[in-house]
């Protein structure tokens, strides 16, 4: 990691100068959940807040102060999505900026539901019932939710550098 030191918080920072000055950007550890469906349809959320307000991403967020990248994938797919997972193996990571003087490293993880719930049956056609069939809800920082396709997937309004970095970790649904 060079001159960067990643402490309990989760957050990685600039070692200080002997001035007192930092060097670099200040880095945020984060993660991702990378969930499908039985159907092979992936897990999306549209984000509600900065940054990248209104895009849509897998659901994931910064870790907190003590907890393991695990937990905080399971943590924040419970909030975002009202969903338990198991979390996976690690998939990959990307490095994205941040609030001016920031860094975010996302580590994307691999993740199962450990209950689908049972969808209700919906009376066929009707896009309203189908729609509160799927599982999950949008939540806490989630604006919206979607279990997707490749198609629809690809037409979404998408955070900078998603469908690239999922189409090269071969988990593109």
């Amino acid at each position: 990691m060079g001159n960067d030191a990643v402490h309990a918080s989760g957050i990685e920072s600039a070692e200080s100068a002997k001035d007192g000055a930092t060097l670099g950007p200040r880095r945020v550890r984060a993660v991702g959940a990378i969930v499908f469906d039985t159907s092979g349809r992936l897990l999306m959320v549209q984000r509600g807040h900065e940054p990248a307000k209104g895009l849509w991403a897998v659901p994931g967020g910064k870790v907190e102060p003590g907890e393991t990248d695990e937990q905080a994938v399971a943590r924040e797919i419970l909030e975002e999505t009202g969903l338990t997972v198991r979390v996976g193996a690690l998939v990959g990571s990307v490095e994205r900026p941040g609030a001016p003087g920031t860094v975010y490293g996302i580590f994307d993880y691999d993740a199962v539901l450990v209950a689908e719930p049972a969808p209700c049956n919906p009376a066929p056609g009707d896009p309203a019932a189908e729609a509160s069939a799927e599982p999950g809800r949008a939540a806490s920082d989630a604006a919206d939710l979607r279990w997707v396709t490749r198609a629809e997937l690809e037409a979404l309004p998408l955070t900078d550098g998603l469908l690239e970095a999922l189409r090269s970790w071969g988990r593109l649904p």
